[in-house]
């Protein structure tokens, strides 16, 4: 990697000839990715990857002028001080606030590095270009608003943010309450069954820990291999599995975790006030997500939990 300072005028030029054509492509990205869930806000990318393309072709031309036909390949990654980016195609199953947020990141970074270029460049050109240019990107948030107000109305935003509310149910609310709910209700039976067998809670946390634990790799394993997102619309299923995954293991040892107090009946009251407090928990985000009626939501929790419990008591007790 170079210094930006030990780049000539020439060098600048492709550097910034390679990085107009990357920064299009990765708009162009963007427009693909967002077009079947967010047609208005991929018309917004398409434009400006056509602004983006038009900055190249006017380097272009002007490099032609000034240095000839050949262009060496000088890209953002061989010199010191660009923001490292992640691969476009690595961020196919973002949100549309990602793909904005990261659009502004862009021209940010783009706005800063063509004034730098203006204040090193000698020739009244190419200082002309890269100063106009660099007041462009600084425009481009401008821009991109007029984009927005043009293609993407309040009735379309409407649809997105409703389209972007699904995705995250689909791939984050549903994993992780799945999750929630095996480890909270499934490992209640195990739990209670070893501490009401043994009266001991050290023994009673080593049974709890090792069943949220086993419970969480199984359930991230197979939510992860459920399916792979292409045609659901899920999103990654590594993310899905890490999510359920976690929240399971979560889910287990909230009411495990008493049990590291070594009076038998304190841990289990607060072992059993946790588990009233995860059962509460996963009936509000059934009603705030999932759109279960509260009360119904409330009660097939309490009651599916309620049973686990019961049958862990008995087990135990017997």
């Amino acid at each position: 990697m170079r210094n930006f300072s030990e780049l000539g005028e020439r060098e600048i030029l492709a550097l910034a000839i390679s990085s107009e054509e990357e920064d299009s492509r990765v708009y162009s990205d963007f427009a693909d990715s967002l077009r079947a869930s967010f047609p208005g806000s991929a018309a917004v990318f398409t434009e400006m990857a056509a602004e983006e393309d038009e900055h190249r072709r006017r380097l272009i031309d002007l490099y032609r002028a000034k240095f000839g036909e050949h262009i060496p390949l000088i890209r953002r990654q061989d010199v010191r001080g660009f923001v490292s980016r992640k691969p476009a195609w690595l961020l196919h199953n973002m949100g549309i606030d990602t793909a904005r947020k990261q659009a502004e990141l862009m021209e940010l970074e783009t706005s800063r590095f063509y004034r730098r270029a203006a204040e090193r460049a000698t020739d009244a050109s190419i200082r002309k270009l890269l100063g106009d240019l660099a007041a462009a990107e600084a425009a481009h948030e401008r821009i991109a608003d007029r984009l927005v107000a043009e293609n993407v109305p309040a009735s379309v935003q409407a649809e997105e943010d409703e389209a972007a509310r699904r995705m995250f149910i689909l791939r984050v609310i549903q994993p992780g309450l799945a999750g929630l709910m095996d480890g909270s209700v499934s490992t209640l039976a195990p739990l209670f069954a070893a501490a009401f067998a043994t009266g001991r809670t050290w023994d009673t946390f080593l049974v709890g820990l090792a069943a949220a634990v086993g419970a969480g790799i199984s359930m991230g394993f197979a939510e992860a291999l459920s399916d792979n997102g292409s045609l659901t619309g899920r999103g990654s299923p590594l993310i899905r599995g890490l999510v359920c995954g976690l929240m399971t293991m979560l889910g287990g040892l909230g009411h495990t975790l008493p049990y590291l107090i070594p009076a038998f009946w304190v841990a289990t009251s607060i072992a059993f006030a946790v588990v009233v407090a995860e059962l509460a928990i996963i009936s509000w985000v059934r009603w705030k997500y999932m759109d279960t009626p509260p009360v119904s939501a409330m009660f097939q929790v309490m009651l599916g939990g309620a049973l686990v419990f019961a049958t862990g008591i008995l087990i135990g007790s017997s």
